[in-house]
Parts: structure tokens; C-alpha cells; sequence
């Protein structure tokens, strides 16, 4: 590697943001529960342009440019009003300078730039149960950006001059979002700034209602998710999680740090909320390829609704696709129990086809992809489910 590419790699560190909730789970020393005296200060004004500070808001600028025309970013009105108006719950007077965007990513992710850019995954929202576990990984995005921890790292960093040489070049985050392993790489916040950022969440949790003990609750799901291919070492090694090492007594210091208050948990609302998209960050997550994982993470779901019909079909594709010791049955149990309720997405049927094609059953494979034509009649496959059913009538 070059002195320039060397430069270029080490200033994206310091500028890019971090990873969000993956972020939170460094190891924290214990606090008390009284949150009191953390300030949240006023509304930043925009720094002037000669300034290093000046120079980074400019690039980042750049970057959401790119981010609004990126067709990752979901456009639904809707979950951006939601969004939007659950960071405005939070920020105390910073709302005007905030803006939020999502993005069609199946991980577990988020992040923030110092110019008030604040971005978050699909797969994050997937995996949150309710409002207040959304509102907690935001949270510490935004306490970040608070205590202005990006532009701390920069100065202590000594990057400032490599800003003149980054006018033109590619990357940022517009093109990072769609490059999750690259990102693993850019996030090094310093122990001193994670604690103080999830001590700036939790009083922005807290103050706006939220039930900060679930905080604790989205950091022991994803870690139980992460156990399942990372064994003890899960939260210490791979993917992002290479520049966040966590231990499982963040869930203790979070709860530590919420207290026994309660709050808004704000379930209902969010299931409302990304009702609409679920089912494609569903497939999503099947497409990740990462099936003992999903798996988990499915298997948590069901059972919190054992007839959730859009994971009902998801674990069953899961279970068609790894196709290993048990795993036909698995997945018929599954797509038949899914098939009988109201509202079964059409590739449940699809995917009964394929594994009635694959056990020399013609007559079941028949009827289930002329259901799932009956109901998809333009999938981007209907072609081929046509050749399919040809083939096999007499």
C-alpha cells in the first residue's frame, strides 16, 4: 500500500462515521443510573470552509449527494416520515440539521456523519422488535455526532491535511454502503468515545420516554445471532464487529445505565411501520446466505408469533436452500403451515414447487407454481415456473 492510499484509508477512518449499534457494544466501565448531567449541547452552526472541520461537513456533503441518488436508498415516504420523526424525538433541537436515510442492506448497521447525515440498514431495522430498540441504536449514532467525536478523531489523527487531496476521488459513503465489507475498516472509535456516546443515547432515550432497558435487548439478540457461527469468540472477530470487540456484560452495563424506569417500547407502531418492506428485507436476509444466523433470527420471531406467515416462509426457504439432514421436512412443515394462512407471500408457494420437483412429485410441484403463478403472474421467474409446469404435465 501507498503513503497516498495509506492516507486516503486512515482519513476515511476518522471520517465516516462508525458502526452504530455494532459500535455501542464495546466494553464499558459501570456507571451509575443518574444520566442528570450529560447536556445536550446547542445546534451546531456549519463550520467555515477553510477549516478541516469545514473541509470534512463538505465532503460528506459530497457523499449524501450520491446516497440520495443511490437506488439502495429506500425511497418509501412513509418510513421516512417514521424515521425522521423518531430522530426528532431524540435530538432535543437538533432535528432542523438531521437527516435520515435508509438504505436496502441485510445488516445489522448504522452510522453518522459530523454534517448530521445519518444512515440505517435495513437489516438493522429487521432485527429491532420494537421503537425503543431502534430509538437506541440511534441513539448512539447521535451521541456521536453530539459529542462531536468524528471531528475529535480527525485532529487527534492529524489527517487534516490529506482533506485537500480527497476533492474528486471515489468512496465515501455513497459508495460504501454498498460495499459492508470494506466498512469493517473504517470504524475505530476510541473506548473513551463509545462510553460516551452511549451514555449521551441512553439520556436521549430516556428523556424522550423510550424504555432504555431495551437497549440491552437488541445487543443480547444480536449477539445470540453472532454465537451460533463465531462461538465464544462472537463480538470479538469478523466483520465489523473486528473494531468493536464486545463482551456479554454490555447487556449489564446498558442496564445499568437505563435503570428500572420503563418506558415507550413502541412495538406496535414500528411493526406498522415497516409492515410494507418487511417482506423484501426478509428475502433479504435469506440472499445474505448467512443461514445458521438467520436462522436464529427467524426462530426468535416465530416465537414471538408462531403464525407469522412472511417468516413462516422465510425459515422455510432457509431450510430449502441449506438442504442439510432434515432440512426438506423442516422446510415443508414450514411453507404448509404457511400456505394455509391468509396473506402467505407468493414464493411460498414457489418454493413448495421446487422441493415437490425435487422429492418426483409432479402433481403437488403443478399445484403449487400455478398457485404462485395464480398470484405472481409477472415475478421476474414466470418464465421459467411455465417451462417448469410444461415440462411436467402430461
Amino acid at each position: 500500500m501507498n503513503k497516498h492510499d495509506s492516507s486516503r484509508r486512515n482519513f476515511l477512518r476518522s471520517a465516516c462515521g462508525h458502526c452504530a449499534g455494532i459500535g455501542a457494544l464495546a466494553a464499558l466501565p459501570a456507571f451509575a443510573q443518574d444520566l442528570s448531567s450529560i447536556q445536550v449541547p446547542p445546534r451546531f452552526t456549519r463550520p467555515a470552509a477553510d477549516t478541516d472541520e469545514g473541509g470534512l461537513w463538505g465532503m460528506m456533503d459530497r457523499e449524501e449527494s450520491r446516497l440520495r441518488r443511490s437506488p439502495l436508498t429506500i425511497k418509501d415516504q412513509a418510513l421516512q416520515t417514521y424515521l425522521t420523526d423518531l430522530v426528532c424525538r431524540l435530538t432535543e433541537g437538533h432535528c432542523p440539521d438531521i437527516r435520515i436515510y435508509p438504505v436496502r442492506q441485510p445488516h445489522f448497521n448504522a452510522m453518522m456523519a459530523p454534517n448530521g447525515m445519518l444512515i440505517v440498514w435495513s437489516g438493522l431495522m429487521l432485527r429491532a422488535e420494537n421503537e425503543a430498540q431502534l430509538a437506541a441504536v440511534l441513539g448512539h449514532e447521535l451521541g456521536h455526532y453530539l459529542e462531536r467525536h468524528t471531528v475529535e478523531q480527525l485532529r487527534a489523527a492529524e489527517q487534516t491535511a490529506v482533506l485537500s487531496t480527497m476533492v474528486g476521488l471515489v468512496g465515501g459513503l455513497g459508495t460504501m454502503v454498498g460495499q459492508i465489507g470494506l466498512a469493517a475498516g473504517m470504524y475505530s472509535f476510541s473506548r473513551e468515545h463509545e462510553s460516551r456516546a452511549d451514555r449521551m443515547g441512553m439520556r436521549l432515550m430516556r428523556h424522550a420516554g423510550y424504555d432504555g432497558r431495551e437497549a440491552a435487548t437488541i445487543w443480547d439478540n444480536l449477539l445470540t445471532e453472532m454465537k451460533i457461527t463465531g462461538g465464544k469468540d462472537a463480538g470479538k472477530t469478523g466483520d465489523i464487529f473486528e473494531t468493536h470487540p464486545a463482551t456479554e456484560g454490555r447487556r449489564d452495563e446498558l442496564l445499568q445505565l437505563a435503570g428500572t424506569a420503563g418506558g415507550i417500547v413502541g412495538e406496535e407502531s414500528y411493526g406498522k411501520a415497516i409492515a410494507p418492506l418487511r417482506l423484501g428485507w426478509l428475502q433479504d436476509e435469506i440472499k445474505r446466505g448467512q443461514y445458521e444466523e438467520s436462522l436464529v433470527l427467524f426462530d426468535r420471531m416465530l416465537k414471538k408469533d408462531p403464525r407469522d406467515v412472511q417468516v413462516l416462509y422465510a425459515r422455510g426457504e432457509v431450510y430449502r436452500l441449506r438442504d442439510d439432514g432434515g432440512d426438506t421436512e423442516r422446510a415443508l412443515a414450514d411453507l404448509n403451515v404457511a400456505s394455509g394462512i391468509i396473506k402467505a407471500p407468493p414464493e411460498t408457494f414457489r418454493s413448495l414447487g421446487l422441493i415437490h420437483q425435487q422429492r418426483r412429485d409432479p402433481a403437488a410441484a403443478v399445484r403449487a407454481f400455478e398457485s404462485y403463478l395464480a398470484q405472481a403472474p409477472q415475478a421476474p421467474d414466470a418464465a421459467m415456473v411455465r417451462s417448469y409446469l410444461t415440462e411436467m404435465k402430461p
